[in-house]
């Protein structure tokens, strides 16, 4: 998915959160006043003096014995599961919404393999791939001690159609859900559930090698059925996980508690599932990345969700590099898109010299030393990756090309977000297009928009631009399917920057996406990897790694990095 700032951000940035509207739909938002707001079923179960008990307290106070203290950059975009599609929302959720099956908590590879999560097992697939049939684990339930089962997870899948949620694209492959999507009525014929039993049998209407990844995302994991069909960012839904988000100041921050029902219920059900180290999570949103660095180092922030900023990285690298700051590679590709359908980049010789022309060096310096360079689709450890470099830097052959084409355009506007390093690689992009001899334009935005902006057909001037994205899920189809097919290409929010539509291409992504991934698919994605790049819709230049940013009391040797959630608060503990 795209990222905000270095991380995910898809079409729904947090502007929207103000704005009110998904896809044009109201979900009656909150105001605009920051007072911390409980949700009402925690409320309840304060009332019933559950809480304290649930977190270890005394019953003197209020306040946990063990608190994690971190901060974030941004608000997320939301703090409901079936909404958010931002690493920041996902990291932020991934300790309190389980769903049906998730990612082994862990770092690199092993944290992205396939587990069981609320259920039993990974599905059996059947018919073809038509079919997967899960059953719930039993005893299970919610923060608010209400009973887990299988029909809500026809429920959730309907709460996420039925807003137009993010996610929407995911599911409409099961049986009836094209139809729900338009009338928003009459259910999901396609999901079968048997409270009773905990069956749950999913139809599709063409086989996804790609669903059972669909299924082990936030936004599938099950809520309550009867949860409004509306953002309840500032009263977050119950839990199913180790904690819960008990309050949610917007803008401001939020705060988790451990779960009530997680020792008893859930935590002996789901042992793969690590329980936490601290009674509570506070967090609070600290914009600026140099502040959050100094409170990190004062003692008073436990963890900085942000980098931090390129200038001090490689200070804090030689003083706590292993011991307070580490840094994991993750599977990501940062890139610059060219509008193949708009002059001069529907030349493909203008596209080739610009990735010539591009000298990866110079971006690994504006990110700090933590992009790694690439000039490819598929960044490595994604299945289906294959190194190789179609493009070494070579300016003279990047002029040759641009004399060849010799276009009669060369007015462009280049498009970038306003967060520092981003926009300092696009600064460094427009004088690329300058050397080349084009009379380019730079467009900062600010980034909370940025996505939704260049997303929109109707957006004057899409020429060329800044991207990123970080992976959905571990599979190669996420890398080609939203970015670089036509069926991606739509009037708003589209993933497919450059507008690349191949009839061929189309069809090998088409025609991968049903079979199941092996040796042989992954060898054909490596395939299609070099037959897209020959095209030259992009300019890849890198991965970013991610930094981890602790304080002195944290044990940084047992910090999770997932390389689909980003860091896992679970695993912080104190030294």
């Amino acid at each position: 998915m795209p990222a905000y700032s270095y991380k995910k951000f898809f079409e729904l940035p947090r502007a929207d959160l103000q704005n009110g509207a998904v896809d044009g739909t109201s979900f009656g938002r909150r105001s605009g006043k920051r007072s911390r707001r409980a949700a009402p079923w925690l409320l309840a179960l304060v009332a019933a003096g559950l809480l304290v008990a649930g977190c270890g307290g005394s019953g003197e106070s209020d306040a946990p014995p063990s608190t994690l203290e971190v901060t974030y950059a941004a608000f997320p975009d939301y703090l409901d599961p079936s909404l958010s599609y931002s690493l920041e929302g996902w990291s932020a959720m991934w300790e309190t919404y389980v769903p049906l099956l998730t990612y082994a908590h862990a770092d690199g590879a092993a944290g992205a393999k396939l587990i069981p999560g609320l259920a039993r097992a990974l599905p059996r697939i059947g018919d073809g791939g038509h079919t997967y049939t899960l059953f719930l684990r039993k005893g299970l339930r919610y923060s608010d001690g209400t009973p887990v089962r299988a029909s809500d997870f026809r429920a959730t899948i309907e709460r996420v159609i039925a807003m137009n949620s993010p996610a929407t694209p995911f599911y409409t492959d099961i049986v009836g859900a094209e139809r729900f999507a338009k009338t928003k009525r009459g259910g999901i014929a396609g999901i079968e559930a048997d409270d009773a039993t905990g069956r749950i049998v999913i139809h599709l209407v063409h086989p996804r090698s790609t669903f059972t990844n669909e299924l082990a995302m936030l936004f599938a994991a099950p809520l309550p059925a009867g949860t409004p069909h509306k953002d309840l960012s500032g009263s977050p839904p119950p839990a199913t996980g180790p904690y819960v988000i008990v309050a949610s100041k917007p803008g401001r921050g939020w705060e988790y508690r451990r779960n009530p029902q997680w020792a008893k219920a859930n935590g002996p059900r789901l042992p793969q599932i690590p329980p936490g180290h601290y009674d509570a999570i506070d967090v609070q949103v600290i914009s600026n990345p140099e502040t959050a660095v100094n409170e990190v180092l004062r003692g008073k922030i436990d963890w900085m969700e942000e980098p931090p900023p390129p200038d001090r990285y490689a200070e804090l690298s030689e003083r706590f590099a292993g011991s307070q700051l580490l840094t994991t590679p993750q599977i990501d590709v940062y890139y610059f898109w060219m509008n193949v359908h708009k002059p001069p980049f529907d030349d493909v010789r203008v596209r080739r010299a610009v990735n010539y022309a591009i000298d990866p060096a110079a971006l690994e310096r504006i990110y700090g030393g933590q992009l790694h360079a690439t000039q490819q689709v598929l960044p490595a450890a994604m299945p289906g990756h294959r190194p190789f470099r179609p493009y070494p830097h070579d300016m003279a052959k990047a002029r040759a090309l641009m004399a060849a084409a010799n276009p009669r355009t060369r007015k462009v506007t280049v498009w970038t977000d306003d967060y520092g390093p981003n926009k300092q690689a696009g600064e460094y992009y427009e004088g690329v297009l300058r050397e080349l001899g084009l009379q380019p334009t730079l467009k900062v935005v600010p980034a909370a928009n940025y996505t939704t902006i260049i997303g929109n057909a109707s957006t004057p001037n899409l020429d060329t631009g800044w991207a990123n994205w970080f992976m959905d899920y571990p599979h190669p189809n996420d890398y080609f399917q939203p970015q670089l097919s036509g069926e991606s290409i739509t009037p708003t929010a589209t993933s497919n920057y450059s507008r690349f539509d191949d009839p061929a291409i189309n069809r090998q992504i088409a025609k991968l996406d049903t079979e199941p991934l092996g040796p042989r698919q992954e060898a054909a994605y490596a395939h299609l990897d070099r037959q897209v790049m020959r095209q030259a819709p992009w300019a890849p230049f890198g991965s970013l790694a991610l930094t981890t940013f602790v304080s002195s009391a944290i044990d940084a040797s047992k910090v999770v990095v997932s390389p689909v959630y980003g860091q896992d608060l679970a695993s912080f503990a104190p030294r």
